[in-house]
């Protein structure tokens, strides 16, 4: 039986020093960690990866961790997130949790304490999310195949039948699970957005589009035909591997 994968956790922490020493503190917990000391990095990262939680300091260079959190919302990135911060305001504090946070640390803190705090929130996230990615793929379905190569959703990665491994975004891991579930249909533009990104999301065919020609560079790139996948002119896209047999 594989091993559970650690747990990635994004520090977002304007103090270089303090950042650091968390995130060696997780490492010796067992987990994996990335730091970031501004806001707008960490938003980029989030729009194409997977993160398990958020460790957010309010106070940083380029907005504010309240901010940031809205606009990850705006684009319904689903991450927990833990404010930790030097602020002890109670009127922050309430903010923060009434805007979805999953908890809300001062400074200074112990870490037992953070580490503790930390697992606590990855347990109820494990089961409220069940490590969905997008709204339509998580991380815990089985590998699958499309067009000959192998789609790996905990690695978010492509095996290609030249044995290259190719990293993907959640958003094309999304694209093609609902492609995968749904073939044989043929499937409106719409209703690929509905299914990734959800269906209040303020998502164009356009932004879509681009998600697929990537898709198309990944495997011309490999030298793996895409003969099963076709787009509908003026409608959206269909997959078919039937129609190769």
């Amino acid at each position: 039986m594989a091993a559970k994968p650690k747990p990635l956790i994004l520090i977002v922490e304007d103090d270089k020093d303090l950042a650091s020493l968390i995130s060696e503190q997780l490492e010796m917990a067992g987990m994996v960690t990335q730091v970031y000391h501004r806001a707008s990095n960490v938003l980029r990262f989030l729009s194409n990866n997977f993160a398990n939680l958020l460790l957010l300091d309010i106070n940083l260079p380029d907005q504010s961790g309240f901010a940031l959190l809205e606009d990850l919302k705006k684009q319904n990135l689903q991450v927990p997130v833990i404010f930790l911060t030097g602020d002890h305001s109670e009127v922050y504090k309430v903010k923060g949790l009434e805007m979805g946070g999953d908890d809300y640390i001062t400074k200074p803190f112990s870490f037992p304490e953070l580490i503790a705090r930390i697992r606590a929130v990855l347990r109820r996230a494990e089961t409220a999310y069940d490590y969905h990615i997008t709204k339509n793929a998580a991380l815990s379905q089985e590998t699958f195949d499309f067009c000959g190569a192998t789609v790996n959703p905990i690695r978010l990665e492509i095996e290609f039948p030249n044995g290259n491994q190719t990293k993907i975004g959640r958003k094309e891991l999304g694209i093609l699970t609902y492609l995968t579930s749904n073939s044989g249909t043929v499937l409106t533009r719409r209703s690929l957005i509905h299914a990734v990104w959800g269906i209040h999301a303020d998502v164009r065919s356009r932004s879509l589009d681009q998600y697929i020609v990537k898709i198309r560079n990944c495997f011309t790139k490999n030298n793996c035909t895409l003969d099963a996948f076709r787009t509908i002119h003026g409608v959206g896209y269909i997959y078919d591997p039937s129609e190769l047999n």
